[in-house]
């Protein structure tokens, strides 16, 4: 073979294979979206990738188009512009059913009116599985998912009867449910840890981090930035729509990134046992009126 021919060949081999890598790990795609609703924007000019094994969490202030983005990436909401791909698919293109079997969404409110049992709610994210009847295989997934959920004994509750907390748990277990059996699909949690406790606000990111560990790709919405903190391998920072930060946690956070984001004073450390960045915010002045009118 002339050394001409060889160079061709040998440069033609590493495009192929950078272009199948990158084609593997980039597995979520949105590019350039937005969203509108008249004439107020909420979602602008986003881009961005995920790849299986990753565990990204968006932060930003209230308003900031968090659960819009997740809500179009789920596809529930169609992107006024751009492109969101799912494995090289529009979302949009997705039949219902094969949709459900490459990602599951946990969303801020589920709304329950119905006594369904927290086992019957959890066996709900097994529907696109089976046609008449649940597998043993179905079966043994809602074990596994229950008892890592904390959930076991409450499955013969009624749904309706259980606290908040117990409720967000159950529902975060019908969403594991759903993809437990599909490595590599996407995981989509709008807020997962907004009615529970320390202990199951650690307990559900560590699920989601051992998720992205197995394969999964996990995109969480948070406002506790230091849980963000402690858990993400990258975090996505929204203002007014748009995208402001993406990277690490420590290549992100900073009191001047926390100051433009939530217009919020405070200081960051590092803890010297993890390595991981933590914020301290400082007071907000807050004056009264001396007389005030009952």
């Amino acid at each position: 073979m002339s050394l001409p021919h060889y160079w061709v060949r040998r440069c033609f081999c590493i495009f192929w294979l950078r272009t199948k890598k990158n084609l593997y790990y980039k597995m979520l795609t949105a590019e350039g979206i937005s969203y509108k609703i008249g004439q107020n924007t909420l979602v602008k000019d986003i881009s961005f990738s995920m790849r299986p094994g990753e565990l990204l969490l968006v932060l930003g202030a209230n308003g900031a188009g968090k659960s819009t983005l997740l809500r179009m990436l789920s596809g529930e909401k169609k992107s006024s512009c751009g492109h969101i791909k799912l494995y090289q698919k529009e979302i949009s293109d997705y039949p219902p059913q094969e949709l459900a079997l490459k990602r599951a969404v946990l969303n801020q409110q589920n709304i329950v009116t119905m006594a369904f049992s927290a086992e019957e709610i959890v066996m709900m994210g097994r529907y696109p599985h089976y046609k008449n009847n649940p597998g043993q295989t179905d079966l043994n997934i809602i074990d596994e998912v229950l008892q890592l959920c904390g959930i076991t004994s409450l499955r013969t509750r009624s749904y309706l009867s259980l606290s908040g907390g117990e409720q967000q748990r159950v529902q975060l277990a019908r969403t594991l449910a759903q993809i437990w059996d599909i490595p590599g699909a996407l995981l989509l949690l709008d807020e997962p840890v907004a009615a529970l406790d320390v202990q199951y606000q650690q307990q559900t990111l560590a699920i989601a981090r051992q998720l992205a560990k197995r394969g999964f790709m996990v995109l969480g919405i948070l406002h506790d930035i230091n849980l963000a903190a402690q858990y993400a391998d990258r975090i996505l920072m929204l203002k007014k729509g748009r995208k402001w930060y993406d990277g690490s946690p420590a290549e992100v956070l900073s009191s001047k990134s926390i100051y433009e984001i939530f217009e919020i004073d405070s200081d960051i450390y590092t803890n010297p046992r993890t390595l991981k960045h933590f914020f301290i915010p400082k007071d907000v002045p807050i004056e009264l009126n001396n007389q005030i009118s009952i």
